[in-house]
Order: structure tokens, then C-alpha cells, then sequence
């Protein structure tokens, strides 16, 4: 009899594990259509809504051109002399930042914030007020906004540092920042940018978009996760700058490509981006009570 009831509870729970599964993956599925899909007016996608600074394609040249100048000076000028004398400091501060850049993976954040999602769209609507199917709905889609801008600018340097193929410090017995082997695939020569340092300052701007009173401590661990990567001579000062702005400039394309979709942020008609005011805690603990009941 024991048994029975045993094996019978274990199957309703088998049950509703799997029926969570399924709206889970459901719900993931639809939001990726959603995202995937913009919504522009008239025909076609609306590129100049999307991206206005492509009106004016000399600027963005331009600015694209004292990138690289900036990058090339700092390459002469400053990665070979600080590289070295890194190896001058404090046994114990290099000790300290070969603890804390491990902190710049961005599993740390990618994982939680995706469990977390999952989690979300795993939850019943149904006999939910449409209020808490509101919050619900602007809880995943603040989650899966980190999860995107943190994860593209990551998975684009991923890509990019080993087509660029720049040596790492040292590789090779000596220390040349003009090392380069385009196509390697090696993480020797997967230098430029840095990875950590992307995901450093893309967590910067994500989260500094959403909570803007955050900044100044996102700021510090974003600086000392880009530190970290110099001192423990896992990069050059340049690869960590580029790193940032890989970081800071795909998190800004993420977030106009959501308000371009009408999620979490809106295009005013100025061109400004605007954030939609997200659920206060007060209608979070409204509706855990209203799922726990």
C-alpha cells in the first residue's frame, strides 16, 4: 500500500515537472520568435529607426577611423611598456587579481540569468490576474534582455579575437605586440579583444541600463576585471579597450533592437530610447502569493 502511494506521488511529480518542461521550453520558444520578429511601420525592416547613424555614414567612418588610429598608438606606445612592468608588482596584488579575473567569465552571469528565465516562463498563467501576467511578462523580458546583451558582445569577440589571431603576452618566449596569426584558433593567439573584459563592461551597460544608480559600482568591477586581465598578463592594455568597447557598443545594439520590438524600451520620436517603467517589488510579492496560493 506504502508503495503504491509512493510510486503514485512519484509519477504526479514526474507530471508536473514535466508539464513545467514543456511551457518552459513553450514560452522560450515564443519569446525567441518575438525578438527575432521586429516590428517596423510601412514595408520592410526599418533600418533608419533602428540604426539613424547610418544617415550619416562619414561620421561612422570617421569615428571608425580614430578607433583604429587610437588602437594603433596604444599599440606602439603603451602595451609593450606596461606589459613589463606589470611583472614588477607586488607578488601579492598579482595573486589578488589572478582570484578576482576569474570573476570576468561570463558563465557567472549567463547561467543564472538563463536558469532564471527558464524558471520564469515555467510559471502557470493560467488563473492569473492579467496585472500578474503583466509583471511576469516584464520580469522575462528585463531577464532575457541581460541575457542577450550580455551574451552577444561575448559571443561576437569569441569569434572575432580568433580571426584576428593576436598573440597573447610572452607567446613565444618574448614579448611583441605585433604578433599576429590570423585564423590560429589557438587561445595563445585569441588576444584581441578581451573576453573577460567584454563581458566586464557589457555587464556594465546592461544592468547600468536597467538600474542606472548601479553604475558606479558596476563601473568598479567592470575597471577591475579589465585590470585584472593586464596584470595577470593575459592581455595588452589595447586588447582590454577594445574588450570595453565591444562590451559597451553591443549592449547599446542589443537594447535599441528590443525597443525596436517594443520590449522593455521604446524609440521616442526624437530618436532618444526610452525605458518602460518595470514592476515594482511590491507587485513581485503580489504575485508570488497569487502563485503560492
Amino acid at each position: 500500500m506504502t508503495d503504491a502511494f509512493n510510486g503514485g506521488r512519484g509519477r504526479g511529480l514526474m507530471a508536473v515537472l514535466l508539464s513545467a518542461l514543456r511551457r518552459s521550453l513553450t514560452t522560450a520558444g515564443l519569446a525567441l520568435q518575438r525578438l527575432m520578429r521586429p516590428r517596423g511601420r510601412g514595408r520592410g525592416f526599418p533600418w533608419p529607426t533602428a540604426f539613424p547613424w547610418q544617415r550619416e555614414p562619414k561620421r561612422l567612418v570617421v569615428a571608425a577611423a580614430i578607433v583604429l588610429a587610437v588602437f594603433v598608438a596604444g599599440m606602439v606606445l603603451i602595451d609593450a611598456p606596461i606589459s613589463r612592468a606589470v611583472g614588477h608588482l607586488p607578488v601579492w596584488l598579482v595573486r589578488f587579481f589572478d582570484w578576482v579575473t576569474d570573476f570576468g567569465k561570463s558563465g557567472w552571469f549567463l547561467w543564472p540569468l538563463g536558469l532564471l528565465f527558464l524558471a520564469l516562463a515555467s510559471l502557470p498563467r493560467g488563473g492569473l490576474t492579467p496585472m500578474a501576467q503583466r509583471v511576469l511578462a516584464a520580469l522575462m523580458v528585463r531577464v532575457g534582455f541581460l541575457f542577450v546583451a550580455i551574451g552577444v558582445p561575448g559571443l561576437f569577440a569569441s569569434i572575432v579575437k580568433n580571426m584576428i589571431g593576436r598573440a597573447r603576452p610572452f607567446v613565444g618566449g618574448t614579448l611583441n605586440p605585433y604578433l599576429f596569426d590570423p585564423f590560429h584558433w589557438a587561445p595563445a593567439f585569441a588576444s584581441l579583444p578581451s573576453g573577460h573584459s567584454t563581458t566586464g563592461f557589457s555587464v556594465l551597460a546592461a544592468f547600468g541600463c536597467l538600474w542606472p544608480r548601479a553604475r558606479t559600482n558596476l563601473l568598479i568591477y567592470a575597471l577591475v576585471i579589465a585590470a585584472s586581465r593586464i596584470v595577470v598578463r593575459a592581455h595588452y592594455p589595447t586588447d582590454v579597450a577594445a574588450g570595453a568597447l565591444v562590451g559597451i557598443v553591443g549592449v547599446l545594439l542589443v537594447r535599441r533592437w528590443f525597443a525596436l520590438q517594443g520590449l522593455g524600451f521604446a524609440i521616442a520620436a526624437d530618436g532618444q530610447l526610452r525605458q518602460f517603467p518595470g514592476p515594482s517589488v511590491r507587485r513581485i510579492k503580489s504575485v508570488a502569493r497569487e502563485l503560492l496560493a
